[in-house]
Formats: C-alpha cells, sequence, structure tokens
C-alpha cells in the first residue's frame, strides 16, 4: 500500500516536470526559430517555406513588418485549427508557439545579420529554423502556420500529410522565384532541406544504433551468446521460409555501433552460415539505451 501511494504522489510530481520542460522547449525552440530567421533567411530573401517565408514575400514586396503578417495568419489559423482539428486539446499544444514566435521576430527586427552571402544564411539559417521546430515537436506542440494548414487540407481533401506540407512549401518557393529571383529560390530549397534534416537529428540524435536480424540453425547457442558475451537482449520472432514454408526463427537484437562487430563475430563463431541482416535503427528507447 505504501508503495502505490508513492508512486501515485511521483505522477503529479512527474506531470508536472514535463509540462515545465515542455514549455521551455516550446519558448526556446520558438526563439531559436524567430533568431535564425531575423539574423540569416530574412535579411537575404531566403523564404524557404512556411508562414515565415511568406511573411519575408510580404515584407520585401509590400513592405509589412514580418511579425505581423505572422500573427495575422497563424491566429486565423490557429483558431481554424481548434474548430477543425480537435478543440482546446490540440489547441493548448499550439497556442505557446503561435504566439511567441512572432512575438521574438518584433524583439529581435533590429539585430544585424551574421551575413550577407544567401548560401551561408540558407545553410545556417535552416540548422538553427531546423533544430528549433525540432525541440518545439519533441514537446508534442507546433509553431501554427503552414503546418496546420496542412493539416487542414489533409483531413478534408484526403491528400497525404507529407505531400499537403510539400504542397504549402513548394508554394511559398514558387512565389519567391517570382518576387525575388530563381536563384533566390533555389538557396530557399536548400534552407528547406537542411530545416528537415536538422529537424529529424533533432528528434531522433546523431547517433544510430543498429539493429541486426539473425536466422541461424543453432538458434539456441547464438541466443545464449550474444546474452552473455554481447550482454544485449534478444528477441525471438516467428517466421518461415518463403520456399519451403519451414519454420525459421528470427532473432532480433539492438546493439550501438561499436558493439556490431562484436555481435558479427559472435554469431559467425558459432554459426558460419548463419543469415545475418543490420539496418540502422535511429533512436532506440528502453533499458540500456535512451530513455526518454
Amino acid at each position: 500500500m505504501l508503495s502505490i501511494q508513492r508512486r501515485r504522489g511521483r505522477q503529479p510530481v512527474e506531470g508536472k516536470l514535463r509540462i515545465i520542460t515542455n514549455l521551455f522547449l516550446v519558448l526556446g525552440g520558438s526563439a531559436l526559430v524567430a533568431i535564425s530567421y531575423n539574423l540569416f533567411l530574412l535579411p537575404n530573401q531566403i523564404a524557404s517555406g512556411g508562414v515565415s517565408g511568406f511573411a519575408t514575400i510580404i515584407y520585401e514586396t509590400v513592405g509589412i513588418a514580418p511579425h505581423l503578417t505572422l500573427w495575422a495568419l497563424n491566429i486565423p489559423l490557429f483558431i481554424l485549427g481548434m474548430l477543425l482539428l480537435g478543440g482546446w486539446n490540440y489547441g493548448a499544444k499550439t497556442i505557446v508557439g503561435t504566439l511567441f514566435l512572432p512575438f521574438v521576430v518584433f524583439l529581435t527586427q533590429d539585430w544585424a545579420p551574421l551575413t550577407n552571402d544567401p548560401l551561408l544564411a540558407s545553410l545556417f539559417g535552416g540548422i538553427g529554423v531546423g533544430a528549433g521546430l525540432g525541440l518545439v515537436f519533441r514537446s508534442g506542440a507546433s509553431t501554427g502556420g503552414t503546418d496546420l494548414a496542412a493539416q487542414i487540407i489533409n483531413k478534408y481533401t484526403g491528400l497525404s500529410l507529407g505531400a499537403c506540407v510539400f504542397f504549402m512549401d513548394g508554394l511559398i518557393v514558387t512565389i519567391s522565384a517570382f518576387a525575388f529571383s530563381i536563384e533566390l529560390a533555389l538557396f530557399a530549397l536548400i534552407g528547406l532541406f537542411v530545416t528537415g534534416k536538422t529537424i529529424d537529428i533533432v528528434q531522433t540524435g546523431l547517433g544510430y544504433d543498429k539493429m541486426a536480424f539473425i536466422i541461424t540453425a543453432n538458434e539456441e547457442r547464438v541466443k545464449e551468446a550474444i546474452l552473455t558475451d554481447v550482454d544485449r537482449g534478444v528477441t525471438k520472432l516467428q517466421a518461415s521460409g518463403g520456399f519451403t514454408d519451414d519454420e525459421r526463427p528470427v532473432l532480433m537484437v539492438v546493439v550501438n555501433r561499436n558493439e556490431v562487430s562484436k555481435l558479427k563475430y559472435t554469431v559467425q563463431k558459432i554459426d558460419h552460415h548463419a543469415f545475418v541482416v543490420v539496418t540502422n535503427a535511429t533512436e532506440v528507447l528502453g533499458q540500456g539505451f535512451k530513455m526518454d
């Protein structure tokens, strides 16, 4: 009974810590996006998708301050998202980034750009924006903008979410080609690509663990060797041969990169004819690996 009470006492504390952590991730990520936008993308006319890219086009062609465009587009999209995509439970995750990002753009609008080279701006601006968005996404939140628009289109057209995001960002980059130049639109595509890759890195980490699938006639010996010599857990998957339909258990093992050679040596020492497939595991959570 006492242990149950302790667990119940810890749960509210852990919940509050997670809320505070997520709040800092949203605020820090949104600020990083805004600062990268003002230091790299905006002064070099790099409109690499999103509402911020559209705000760049509006600022350079009409003269309206970017933070005003961001608020003017993000707030209606946020309200529309609440109405169409899940109510307050959905909106609560998005409202902080939606309002805070334009605010930081306003606060940092007079900061001097760090470079006037569009290639450097697209690369480092893409890294900064991607890192910031990655932090926001890790908290389960969003900064609004075209992500919301893409989700709405996805819900009511049946198009995949990836296709909707690609369409929205591609449309803005295309408009920038007419508003600025084709060369700047190409730099915007570089920034868009770098942003996506950086988001993936922030979400899953730089390191790649490895996952191995092993088919062997000496399954028990190989399993015991992995458990004792490699010191990794093993999962047995039930499978059958595609040609003979014979039962062929498959051993699944996840190891660090520096353990791959040891794993292969351990398996081949027992069964030189074992069939081993090693592939990347971009994120592994649990005992012996990263804890979420």
